[in-house]
């Protein structure tokens, strides 16, 4: 919705599309939506053929409406699929009325505005349905853009702002100090966390293990804080930490998903 009244905003009139449904081989998956006004665009559906019919209908709708799109007879795609899409009509009149209903969103805490850091604010703050913390003790170690849906947070003692996470955030541990590090796994460990991920080797990480149990930390409890992070085969580089674990994460929501719904 941000992202929403901001382009109308700029542009007055804009078209969300969305894809509502999918069938068989398609580019994209349902919930992917792109921006479209009179001179630009933003955000991509995917499919090339498909988004050059969606956008130039969207350019000339003046209500809503849903279609679908055979990609392969109509469109000439080799996917081969099947793609309902959504395009809704706004402008600051339908905004001032629209009570938009608050999607679910993951609370997903960055410790540490590092390489690592900024490697995975890259690759993350474009995933929908995450609300970013961003924590970090300077804040010259920011870049000067911050992308939009991150909060950037400056604490002179990161761990005051434990507290303040919600039980179910994602955390990861990846400051310039392994004091630090070490204070937050105490603290979240204390507070409580959905996941947390610390950066470090094995022996950083035994180390950890051993104090925190002398703080009274169970053995189990000490386990939920996974170490190291990221895919070992992709190797140390931090755009490759950061890919490796952004995909393991997305892996664990989708699984969760899928175990939801099942129960439903």
């Amino acid at each position: 919705m941000t992202t929403l009244r901001t382009l109308v905003a700029e542009h007055g009139r804009v078209v969300r599309l969305r894809i509502m449904s999918t069938k068989g081989s398609v580019p994209r998956e349902a919930g992917t939506e792109m921006f479209v006004w009179a001179d630009g665009q933003c955000g991509t559906i995917g499919g090339g053929a498909l988004e050059f019919s969606a956008t130039s209908r969207a350019r000339v709708i003046s209500r809503d409406e849903d279609t679908t799109h055979a990609l392969g007879p109509e469109l000439g795609q080799c996917c081969g699929g099947a793609v309902t899409l959504r395009a809704e009509v706004f402008d600051a009149a339908r905004l001032a009325y629209l009570k938009p209903k608050a999607r679910p969103v993951r609370p997903f805490w960055i410790w540490g505005a590092g390489h690592v850091g900024r490697a995975l604010i890259d690759v993350l703050s474009p995933m929908p349905g995450f609300a970013i913390t961003w924590v970090d003790t300077d804040g010259g170690r920011f870049p000067e853009d911050v992308p939009d849906g991150v909060d950037p947070v400056v604490a002179a003692a990161p761990r005051d702002l434990v507290h303040h996470a919600p039980l179910d955030a994602e955390h990861v541990i990846i400051t310039y100090s392994h004091e630090i590090d070490f204070s937050l796994c105490h603290g979240l460990l204390s507070h409580g966390f959905g996941w947390c991920g610390l950066i470090g080797s094995k022996t950083k990480w035994a180390r950890f293990q051993r104090r925190l149990k002398d703080l009274g930390h169970t053995a189990g409890q000490v386990r939920r804080i996974q170490c190291p992070i990221g895919d070992p085969k992709l190797g140390k580089h931090p755009q490759a930490i950061a890919v490796g674990l952004v995909a393991e994460r997305l892996r664990t929501g989708m699984r969760q998903a899928r175990e939801a719904n099942a129960e439903v």
